[in-house]
């Protein structure tokens, strides 16, 4: 899951977005109205989380925006403004949830998964290709009916790979999702990540390399084999 929070209390920000990575939920934040919507137009994002009474566009025409744009992404307003009414106005405004400041961080995480289910029900609850079976709720993995435990990090690329049902996804595309705005674009996180997944899942080896394109979710054609080509790639 990827979250933008919009809010305008630095260190508020920066204590929710490290929070959140801690619960493996990868988030960025952004100061004012302006900073979010660049955000929202170049990157991909499961959940918004909008304070109300920020610099620039205010996160009730952010929400407006959202809306209108038809994309669905949830919103989660996290405000002062605790009143019935604004609680009210907020949800006029397409607001899925609302959670008023000061709150728990534990609480804002449950909500954020509540959310994210509730998203994920207009797609297939396990999806299952070449072997595999993904079930994102229960964060379970198998491979022909075997169980693979995986991290956080190996489980967020997996689910990834899988969604493109053997596409080809970018390492671009695969930190901008598994990992967050701030991951350095020059890191070996995801050669190493991927590289640990395949030991994961085990021989044949079932993730292949499409050298400088990135990586998909390949069947093997032979066991013990490296297929054709690009399955036997490990970079």
């Amino acid at each position: 899951m990827r979250v933008l929070i919009v809010e305008d209390e630095p260190l508020l920000a920066e204590a929710v977005r490290d929070g959140l990575r801690l619960e493996a939920i990868a988030a960025d934040t952004a100061g004012d109205g302006d900073t979010a919507l660049e955000m929202l137009s170049v990157n991909s994002y499961d959940i918004a989380v909008l304070d109300r009474d920020i610099p620039g566009p205010s996160g009730d025409e952010i929400a407006r925006r959202i809306v209108a744009s038809g994309s669905g992404m949830p919103i989660l307003m996290l405000t002062a403004a605790d009143r019935l009414d604004d609680k009210a106005s907020g949800f006029e405004l397409g607001a899925d949830d609302y959670l008023t400041k000061p709150f728990e961080l534990q609480e804002l995480v449950l909500r954020l998964r509540a959310l994210d289910r509730r998203r994920a029900y207009s797609r297939p609850p396990v999806r299952e290709i070449a072997g595999l079976r993904l079930d994102p709720f229960r964060r379970e993995v198998y491979r022909d009916g075997r169980y693979v435990a995986l991290t956080r990090k190996q489980f967020a690329v997996l689910e990834v790979l899988v969604a493109a049902e053997g596409g080809v996804v970018s390492a671009e595309e695969l930190l901008e999702r598994a990992w967050d705005a701030n991951a350095d674009p020059f890191t070996n996180a995801v050669r190493i990540t991927v590289s640990a997944l395949r030991k994961r899942l085990g021989e044949p080896w079932i993730v292949a390399t499409v050298p400088g394109v990135g990586y998909r979710i390949d069947a093997p054609t032979q066991p013990g084999g490296s297929g054709g080509g690009e399955r036997g790639q490990r970079g």
